[in-house]
């Protein structure tokens, strides 16, 4: 598969077949993620993929709740709701269809146990070298050695024909998991991924704001020309 198709079309999938998918597929995209770029070539990053039927029911009866708060927030117009500390999580969203999706995704969040193939990302942060700690907010510096390898991963993936879709609700249950999957103390989990063949085909493209947003020159705000062939 051509890169810019992948990129264009590894979306976040709602509704998967309950075909397994095979350890070499796994293995594939594992060989081809690695290569990610990540600070000092540390390799913070290990996955967990988990597929035993018990162990995804517990996932799946943890990450229900999460999603429901969330969901209730956005319906009733909430620009974000406040999490551990007090800090504010946004659950504003960008959707064309912002019903159709909601309800895609509630019937996802329902059966999240029973997808294929749910995969813990795991990150030992003493390897991972954030220079942000210091600036007085949020600091996400970190990921930079994290996420690039599970964005590799979906790209991997998806070149495959597996889909993905890509979740954070799950690690606020960090603690439970690490536990009930025997992750090491001195491991994070970063995200959760899950993975398994569409039901549905995939998108011929996503939509996303126009490049004219996204980039400046020089200057902030000073929009950057897309360019022919851009959008």
């Amino acid at each position: 598969m051509e890169l810019a198709e992948a990129m264009r079309t590894q979306h976040a999938c709602r509704y998967y077949r309950d075909d397994p998918v095979p350890d070499a597929v796994l293995l594939r995209a594992v060989e081809l993620a690695r290569f990610a770029p990540n600070g000092g070539n540390r390799c913070a990053v290990r996955f967990v993929f988990v597929r035993d039927p018990a162990l995804r029911r517990q996932l799946g009866e943890w990450y229900l709740p999460l999603w429901e708060e969330v969901a209730a927030a956005a319906r009733n117009g909430a620009a974000a709701i406040h999490g551990a500390g007090g800090a504010a999580k946004s659950v504003q969203t960008g959707f064309t269809d912002t019903a159709r999706t909601m309800a895609d995704t509630d019937q996802f969040a329902r059966r999240f146990g029973e997808l294929p193939v749910i995969i813990v990302v795991c990150a030992d942060l003493a390897q991972t070298h954030p220079t942000d700690t210091g600036l007085g907010r949020l600091s996400i510096v970190g990921g930079g050695s994290v996420y690039p390898m599970a964005q590799n991963l979906c790209l991997a993936l998806r070149a495959q024909g597996v889909a993905t879709t890509f979740t954070t609700l799950l690690v606020a249950r960090e603690p439970e998991v690490k536990e009930l999957l025997g992750i090491p103390g001195h491991m994070a989990t970063a995200c959760h991924i899950v993975a398994g063949y569409p039901a549905r085909p995939f998108p011929r493209r996503l939509h996303r704001p126009d490049v004219s947003e996204l980039a400046f020159a020089d200057r902030y705000g000073s929009r950057l020309s897309a360019g022919e062939g851009a959008r």
